[in-house]
């Protein structure tokens, strides 16, 4: 079994006992591929340099942020620098043989970039020009095969390598957690999204109301609806990640003990490939945002 875990980089996860537990996966033989988040860090950065974070919400209503140049060297620095480097010496120190990746080692991530977003200002739609950003296109799925089978542990970061019309490459943003989908897709894998609450609620401030799977495309409407806020990305990801072949997706909190066990056996919000319907609609690209 392989099993590709993303943690989330909201300043309320911790993720000490997800290492710990990634720990013990490997140490029983388990594939595992850990992918990370933190655009947290990333605005934290921002602000002491001085800039102000810039996020925009796209025609259809989804928040992300807009990645300048400036911002994208920010990024670049704090998600595989900093972010990145802390989790591979953290789970060396959990006796992992952990590798970092970004999405720009080996074509890992690749997708065009996109350099104008649509957005909604003041009621009105507008292009905003400018962006480092993309949609992960491919996955490089046989470097972290060889990696997994030369008995290390990848840990993945984006950004991911961005094609310009021109043919050459760009490093640009991507949404973590869409990037966790891709990966868990390529490898066929069950995708653990850990984050700092404990599943998907109908009420989203009543954790009595969490939905506990979902294996119908009826069922999955029901999740889709009660998604909010910063989890509507994540049930977005859960479908792409569905959609391109991973085996299960939940979403589960980082904050417990063995969290990524304890999601794998039924905590958390499951979701299953039937949720998908026959004919699926395809994602409009307008609604590609990143962290």
């Amino acid at each position: 079994m392989t099993v590709v875990v993303k943690i989330g980089g909201a300043r309320a996860v911790d993720p000490e006992g997800a290492l710990a537990d990634v720990a013990s996966l490997v140490a029983d033989g388990e594939d595992v591929v850990l992918t990370h988040g933190g655009s947290t860090a990333v605005d934290e950065t921002l602000e002491d340099l001085g800039k102000e974070p810039t996020y925009v919400e796209t025609p259809g209503g989804v928040v992300g942020r807009f990645t300048d140049e400036e911002t994208m060297d920010v990024f670049k620095m704090v998600m595989p620098g900093k972010l990145n480097t802390d989790l591979v010496e953290s789970l060396h120190n959990e006796g992992v043989d952990a590798v970092g990746l970004s999405g720009t080692d080996g074509k890992l991530l690749e997708g065009k970039r996109k350099s104008a977003v649509r957005v909604k200002e003041d009621g009105k739609k507008k292009i905003k020009r400018g962006d480092h950003s993309g949609k992960i296109e491919s996955v490089n799925a046989d470097l972290l095969e060889t990696t997994l089978e030369g008995g290390y542990t990848p840990v993945v970061s984006v950004p991911m390598l961005g094609k310009e019309k021109s043919g050459g490459y760009t490093a640009v943003n991507a949404d973590a957690d869409r990037a966790a989908a891709a990966i868990a897709g390529a490898l066929e894998a069950d995708l653990v999204v850990l984050t700092d609450v404990s599943g998907i609620y109908e009420d989203p401030d009543d954790e009595s109301t969490k939905i506990e799977s979902a294996a119908t495309p009826e069922e999955f409407e029901a999740v889709k609806a009660a998604a909010e806020g910063f989890m509507t990305k994540k049930v977005m990801a859960a479908e792409e990640a569905l959609e391109g072949g991973a085996a299960s997706v939940t979403v589960a909190t980082a904050n417990a003990d063995a969290p990524i066990t304890s999601a794998l056996e039924g905590e958390g919000t499951t979701l299953e490939p039937g949720v998908l319907a026959d004919e699926a609609d395809e994602a409009d690209d307008g609604e590609e945002v990143a962290q």
